[in-house]
């Protein structure tokens, strides 16, 4: 559209040429009211009309600021062109009123907009006019100094002189100018005008108050002090309008649009007033940080702030919601029960557990939330966060999904903070110990296969079970940390256990967290400095892990398998919803929980689902490994089924690599002897 109107501004002007030079063959110059000058009066207009096109174009998204910038920079240049032109304006005004008084009051008011729109595109920041605007805007200075010159002077123009060359170059920049904007855009020819960001406003700030002052000491045509003071009057619009949005970007969470803390510490002294009572909830997303690592943090924030839109939908507009930090949202309630507060947090929970599509994936997460209530535990923001946040890693310690702060969590808290510190001590002093648990395979009554469990021997308190510290070394980030302690100690193991003619392929569990791009490399790199075949290690994952990302973790799995480690499907049927993953990821092995095995005796159908499960892992070419298995009911039913491997208390528990070489070595002798 622009292309258009600047070709029809050039068009007219020469249309205007010809009739002037026509009219004025016979040696008398035309009057104001000829055709001639509508068609000079055209061209400003449809040029100025181009620009604005190209202006809105561009700067639609940040339309309000431009203009603003412009307007500063146009009535600044009006204030002071107005006083070069006030003779003009005097003598065309000063007429009786006529069409001939009209159009020689129109050129120098066109003068002004001209000068004005001249300034105000060289005022906004970041505009892009194509690569010849400075010819367009050197060649419309020309054009309207000629206006300006022939309007202060009609009698004294001559044809052909300078003014005429004014007017030619303007024209021919126009022309250049919408030449280069019909040609495609490439590469070379986007240019960005740049300028010095307070350069515009300085000086034309500058030029309103020199027209101000000197309105004070001599007469000045009151046009031009009206638009000085417009110009200061628009040139503060954009501080007092800055102003106002970096105080609501300081209490804006920059991702989601949501308060941030700076915001809940200000406004929540508002809500806490006595007599009153509410409810602040803490909420934290479970394995967050797997979806970040898995993921990336693109998927990561998009999660975030879909969980923040659906977050704000639960709540009600008196209520208060804000991103604190990471993955760490609260939310308070205002006059709120504890069974209001406990509700709620119940349908945060239900919405947060749907699926999040998130750049074409889908993205399960959950929420642990914990709950502080006003003024029951705390009359200030300090305790109830304190508050709601013990009762926030009760909920995740328990899996509860929520809880209510009571006074005795505050022990829980300080023994895991003491736990987090002591497990970053054991990992650097090797407190971390394996013990393995065999499992037999049901046709050859061999036990070639072991799995690595790991125990914590605390130095004060005794051996612990993974079910005492493993959450706490997911949540402080610990988990990539301890698969390499777990991978070197079980590889060594296997090493020692080869040199005493003993093969035994050993299971390594590992988590989402561990599951990077660097995994295969690096547990090749441990196989070879042992000398060890891959063949020796089988690993772990979890059916959650496929919840995080399939795609990745297909290709890290793909690539182990590729290098002879077998991958096995631990806690089979009790995560994943989809059996898809069994056809498309590399999988050798699934572990049947032990949730299936312990009613098989009392339960007919938990007996048929055990074998159906047995007979889909055969039908796909998978080995099935019962787990939890206790008594010799169970081992006789899974064996009848057709079951390869069983390990539980049955046949042994996990115990020491000593005492399972012992465990070995005598039950080979019992096998010879009967």
């Amino acid at each position: 559209m622009e292309v258009l109107l600047g070709a029809c501004a050039v068009t007219l002007y020469g249309i205007g040429d010809t009739i002037y030079d026509y009219a004025s063959l016979d040696g008398i110059i035309p009057g104001f009211s000829s055709l001639a000058d509508v068609a000079y009066l055209s061209f400003p207009v449809l040029i100025i009309a181009a620009l604005s096109i190209v202006v809105y174009r561009q700067m639609r998204d940040r339309l309000w600021p431009v203009l603003l910038d412009s307007l500063v920079g146009t009535l600044a240049a009006a204030s002071v062109v107005s006083i070069v032109l006030t003779p003009a304006l005097s003598t065309a005004s000063s007429q009786p009123v006529s069409l001939d008084s009209a159009i020689a009051l129109a050129y120098p008011i066109q003068d002004i907009a001209m000068i004005a729109v001249i300034a105000g595109i060289l005022a906004s920041q970041g505009l892009d006019i194509g690569r010849r605007w400075p010819f367009l805007l050197i060649g419309l200075a020309l054009f309207t100094a000629s206006d300006v010159v022939y309007a202060l002077d009609m009698t004294g123009y001559v044809a052909g002189s300078v003014l005429d060359a004014g007017w030619l170059i303007g024209v021919v920049a126009a022309a250049f100018w919408v030449d280069g904007a019909a040609r495609p855009a490439t590469g070379l020819d986007r240019r960005s005008r740049v300028m010095p960001a307070l350069a515009a406003p300085v000086v034309s700030t500058g030029a309103a108050l020199g027209v101000l002052v000197l309105a004070s000491q001599t007469a000045v045509p009151a046009l031009a002090v009206v638009f000085a003071g417009l110009t200061l009057a628009a040139a503060a619009v954009p501080l007092t309008l800055r102003h106002k949005v970096q105080h609501t970007l300081a209490r804006t969470d920059d991702l989601t649009g949501l308060t941030n803390r700076r915001a809940l510490n200000s406004d929540m002294p508002g809500y806490l007033h006595p007599g009153r009572r509410g409810a602040l909830l803490l909420l934290d997303l479970d394995r967050f940080k797997d979806v970040n690592d898995g993921l990336g943090h693109d998927i990561g924030d998009g999660l975030l702030r879909q969980v923040a839109q659906r977050l704000t939908k639960e709540i009600r507009v008196s209520d208060l919601a804000s991103r604190i930090g990471g993955d760490e949202f609260a939310v308070f309630l205002e006059d709120a029960s504890r069974e209001a507060a406990a509700e709620t947090a119940t349908r945060i929970r239900e919405t947060l557990s749907r699926p999040f599509i998130v750049g074409g994936i889908a993205v399960q997460t959950s929420a642990s939330i914990g709950i502080a209530l006003f003024p029951d535990h705390g009359a200030g923001l300090d305790p109830l966060l304190r508050g709601a946040d013990v009762a926030m890693y009760r909920a995740k310690a328990d899996h509860s999904g929520h809880q209510i702060y009571q006074p005795e969590y505050d022990d829980h808290r300080e023994i895991r903070f003491r736990t987090v510190q002591e497990l970053r001590t054991a990992l650097r002093e090797g407190q971390l110990v394996l013990h393995y648990q065999p499992k037999i395979h049901l046709i050859s009554s061999e036990i070639i296969d072991v799995e690595a469990l790991v125990r914590w021997n605390h130095p004060t308190r005794g051996l612990l079970y993974p079910d005492a510290f493993l959450p706490l070394v997911e949540e402080a980030g610990l988990m990539p940390q301890l698969a390499q302690i777990v991978l070197s100690q079980a590889l060594d193991q296997s090493t020692r256990w080869r040199s005493e003619e003993l093969n035994l392929s050993i299971a390594v569990n590992v988590s989402a967290s561990c599951l990077q791009p660097e995994l295969p490399e690096q547990i090749t790199q441990m196989l070879n400095d042992r000398n060890l075949p891959s063949s020796v290690l089988v690993l772990e994952v979890t059916e959650e892990v496929l919840m995080i990302d399939g795609s990745r973790t297909a290709g890290v799995l793909g690539e182990l398998r590729a290098k002879g480690i077998e991958i096995s499907i631990d806690d089979f049927g009790t995560g994943y919803s989809s059996l898809a993953y069994l056809r498309d990821l590399p999988v050798d092995e699934l572990k049947l929980d032990r949730s299936f095995i312990a009613p098989m005796n009392e339960d007919r159908r938990a007996a048929n689902l055990v074998a159906s499960i047995i007979d889909l892992a055969h039908s796909l070419g998978l080995r099935i490994v019962a787990e939890g298995v206790e008594n010799e009911a169970a081992y006789m039913e899974l064996a009848e089924q057709g079951c390869d491997l069983i390990q539980g208390y049955y046949l042994s528990k996990p115990i020491p690599a000593e005492a399972l070489s012992a465990w070995l070595v005598e039950r080979r002798l019992a096998a010879e002897v009967s």
